[in-house]
């Protein structure tokens, strides 16, 4: 099965949970104080012997989660229920995006990766019914996302690509490009497009002959460059915060952009070699290179006939709170007996 989710912008609504938690706590240190000037607690314990703390904490808690259902409900989960094969057309579009810590480098805005990525989110807005699949790497290559039709899946995968999800650093493209190999079917024999985004930094010579091998292999291989030539130190967080920048022998490293490297590569791939710190620059660019492919005809799988499952969430919603309007905040017999917050001692 797989689910959908019909409106994700009322998750939004989850913010109002905080807020309904601190007004019930101002609430009650409000009640507490008020309660003071008027008599000491010895005195009101006797007067209102049944009033329980815990109570109404548990009250809260029905009612945070009745109001929790109530906003899935809003979102509506579907479920796939059938699985059916579905014949497209389209070509089979692969990214390399380099993840080393180098890209992490704020010489332009918000750093090289952020901007690689923003980059390759646009891309896929742009693609039909094409084949989609991401690697990333640094000292090694990592498959982030097999190639799949599922561009909304690939755009969540991809927010999620970072440094630290490579064992070691450094700029293994070698293995990047030995890997995309892998990703495409041959069977179906789809137009083949390698999109490679990185600095260029610590990219090795001999990456130009396997950039040729794998052109030969019928795979059209992009390169796309994003820093700057100036160069720019690489920034050290904790947490999102900056404790300083990455050093070598006492020295701050500075990392620049190497397009010749890259132009290298494209070139001995029979590719294009596109500048990416302006972002719709290779948006443009590879649009128009995918746009004029000639489109292969391929078969995928596809969930169909999503049915709404709202209704759960909101049944459930309705109970929590129907729980929260009938239940008491005084004790009861089996409170008293439970005595979970020591109340018989206040």
């Amino acid at each position: 099965m797989l689910y959908r989710l019909e409106e994700p912008i009322y998750f939004y609504l989850f913010a109002i949970i905080p807020v309904i938690i601190v007004i019930f706590l101002l609430v009650s240190l409000w009640k507490k104080r008020t309660q003071k000037k008027f008599a000491s607690s010895g005195l009101l314990s006797k007067l209102a012997p049944n009033i329980s703390v815990f109570k109404s904490i548990l009250k809260l808690s029905f009612f945070l989660i009745g109001i929790s259902f109530l906003i899935l409900a809003l979102v509506n989960p579907k479920i796939g229920t059938k699985l059916k094969t579905v014949k497209r057309e389209g070509v089979d579009v692969v990214f390399a995006l380099d993840v080393s810590k180098s890209m992490l480098a704020e010489d332009i805005a918000p750093n090289r990766l952020e901007k690689s990525k923003q980059i390759i989110s646009k891309i896929i807005d742009k693609l039909g019914s094409d084949r989609v699949g991401i690697i990333i790497y640094a000292g090694n290559a990592y498959p982030l996302l097999p190639i799949t039709t599922d561009h909304g899946a690939a755009k969540m995968f991809l927010q999620s690509a970072n440094p630290d999800l490579v064992s070691s650093q450094g700029t293994a493209i070698n293995d990047a490009l030995d890997l995309a190999k892998t990703y495409y079917n041959n069977d179906d024999q789809t137009n083949r497009f390698l999109i490679i985004i990185s600095d260029g930094e610590d990219h090795q010579e001999e990456t130009k002959q396997i950039a040729q091998n794998i052109s030969n292999d019928g795979i059209k291989v992009y390169t796309i460059g994003v820093g700057t030539e100036k160069g720019a130190p690489i920034p050290m967080k904790i947490n999102g915060s900056l404790i300083g920048y990455k050093k070598y022998k006492g020295e701050t490293v500075l990392t620049k952009r190497n397009p010749v490297l890259l132009k290298g590569v494209a070139d001995a791939a029979s590719g294009v070699y596109i500048d990416g710190n302006l972002t719709d620059k290779p948006v443009k660019a590879i649009e128009d290179i995918i746009g004029n492919a000639q489109k292969t005809a391929f078969e995928t799988k596809q969930f169909s006939d999503y049915k709404d499952q709202f209704q759960w969430f909101l049944g459930i919603g309705i109970l929590f709170l129907l729980i929260d309007v009938f239940f008491l905040d005084k004790k009861t017999k089996w409170l008293k007996k439970v005595d979970l917050f020591n109340e018989k001692e206040n």
